[in-house]
């Protein structure tokens, strides 16, 4: 115990939760002024820099592909064979990085984009429609993975190559910065990433648990309450702290498993069941569509008629993915070990993206044709009652619709309980001082993570707080976290130089002539 006491990092648990507590308590307090402050705060980021957020997500796409098929995509991190199996390690990212809160985007987001679509395209148009899918692949696929990877690459480097024994993105700026960092730079860093991992993470709780609960009071016959959300919000808790406990091989791996084949059932199933012909036909209409235009989707500012799309949609998922990259970052390093720089690049980019585009592809076309057929208005439903009980209704159009909504609550759940696991992994290995020997934070120190993290969006729907608000301030933050990851890039890729010099030099000193000492005659 006392060395489990002497492993934690006090000052920074100290800060950092002082800080989680001042900011949560004065939006509680006075919401209305923080939620113009925190508005004020990220219009001002968005539209001053919301070129260089486009510009990253687009260089992440490019150097990935470089990495990946260069001379150092065969670089292996560690010595030892992959601990997981493809499909487990594949599950293990999708479901951390991904959640519930896909489930629900995937059912409503094209209604948006419908409503309010880009390009001064018509609304509610055919070709409206189209770019709604092509648009929900894009923001959910290969530049939000690239921008995950391309973040996870120096961390897994340095922890598995250059063998460093810490687990956070301070210990990893530390050896890139040299005699410039000190520790209040570190102490910085690592307060910037525990709030926006439990700012992200409060905001994925508080948009997935009245979205399950709503499904959960249909199957019953009532109406969804701040008590069934209570209750919901303990069982998770208590789910993905026993998966805490029992640590990442015996839990998050086999639940990941579990949620993974789940959710390829229930895709499927909405597939067969479905209009299938309109689903197939709507996904891969969409997305060619976005390969087509995926440069210009991009790139794309919209200076001219100086439109919101850009900035309210695409700069803003940038900006929020990069809330999440830090805690993907940290997990992604500690499931790697053993896979080269190519393995993790391809798995992450083109496995997460695929996973996206079909559920994306197929729930999404689903819920499409359920409101072109009139079945549901999703985009009046989406105004009237709220986006959860749209997907609801949603489901309800389904055969066997009560087994559906079942399904659907379950899988949710699982997505919830394994996307906190991983986050309170990340967190208590940034708060810790050493890792044990199988590179894991103390298991106390995770199973509090685990009630911080239930802890926060709780609050939050006890005072009828908007949650919107804590999520805006998480997302400030990615301003900061974009110039932490430049600096890992910066020493990522002198390291990677640094290797060629070093493998490189040996060679050329062979290939030079030996000098033979010929005898005057």
């Amino acid at each position: 115990m006392k060395q489990q006491r002497k492993s934690v990092d006090k000052p920074l648990m100290l800060i950092s939760l002082t800080t989680i507590f001042f900011i949560v308590a004065g939006l509680s307090l006075y919401p209305e002024q923080g939620n113009d402050v925190a508005k004020m705060l990220f219009s001002g980021i968005t539209e001053q820099f919301g070129s260089v957020y486009l510009l990253f997500g687009f260089f992440s796409v490019i150097a990935l592909a470089c990495i990946a098929f260069g001379k150092h995509g065969n670089i292996r991190l560690g010595d030892n064979k992959p601990q997981y199996s493809l499909f487990t390690y594949l599950a293990m990212m999708i479901c951390a990085g991904l959640g519930s809160a896909t489930v629900y985007w995937a059912f409503l987001e094209w209604g948006y984009y419908y409503m309010d679509p880009p390009y001064n395209i018509e609304a509610n148009s055919p070709l409206a429609a189209e770019w709604a899918t092509s648009y929900n692949m894009f923001h959910w696929g290969i530049s939000a993975w690239s921008l995950y990877c391309i973040a996870s690459l120096p961390v897994a480097y340095s922890f598995h190559v250059r063998k460093n024994p810490q687990l956070k993105l301070s210990a990893v700026c530390e050896s890139i910065m040299g005699r410039y960092y000190t520790t209040a730079v570190g102490k910085t860093i690592d307060t910037i990433f525990i709030f926006s991992c439990v700012g992200a993470m409060g905001i994925t709780l508080g948009l997935s648990v009245p979205m399950v609960t709503e499904g959960i009071a249909s199957l019953l016959g009532t109406k969804s309450s701040f008590g069934m959300n209570l209750g919901l919000m303990l069982a998770i808790t208590a789910l993905f702290t026993v998966s805490s406990y029992v640590g990442i091989e015996k839990g998050m791996a086999k639940l990941s498993d579990m949620n993974t084949k789940l959710a390829v059932l229930f895709v499927l199933a909405i597939l067969v069941l479905g209009p299938t012909t309109f689903i197939i036909d709507q996904s891969v209409n969409g997305y060619g569509l976005m390969l087509q235009n995926f440069i210009r989707m991009s790139l794309w500012t919209d200076p001219v008629e100086g439109g919101s799309f850009p900035t309210s949609w695409t700069v803003f998922y940038w900006a929020y993915w990069m809330t999440y990259v830090p805690f993907m970052a940290l997990f992604v390093t500690k499931v790697s070990a053993g896979r080269t720089l190519k393995e993790v690049i391809l798995s992450m980019v083109v496995g997460g993206s695929a996973g996206c585009f079909i559920f994306f592809g197929v729930l999404g076309s689903y819920s499409m044709s359920t409101h072109l057929n009139d079945l549901v208005n999703v985009t009046e439903s989406i105004n009237s009652i709220g986006g959860s009980a749209t997907v609801v209704e949603v489901l309800r159009t389904l055969p066997f619709s009560a087994l559906f909504i079942m399904v659907f609550a379950v899988m949710s759940i699982l997505f919830l309980a394994t996307t906190l696991d991983s986050a309170s992994f990340t967190l208590a290995a940034t708060a810790s001082n050493q890792l044990d020997e199988n590179a894991n934070p103390p298991t106390a120190l995770r199973l509090f993570w685990c009630l911080i993290l239930a802890a926060v969006p709780l609050a939050m729907m006890f005072i009828d707080a908007p949650l919107s608000t804590v999520q805006t301030m998480a997302i400030v933050t990615s301003l900061p976290l974009m110039l932490v990851i430049f600096i890992m890039l910066y020493g990522f890729f002198r390291w990677l130089n640094g290797r060629e010099t070093e493998s490189v030099a040996p060679a050329q000193q062979a290939e030079q002539p030996a000098v033979v000492a010929v005898p005057a005659d």
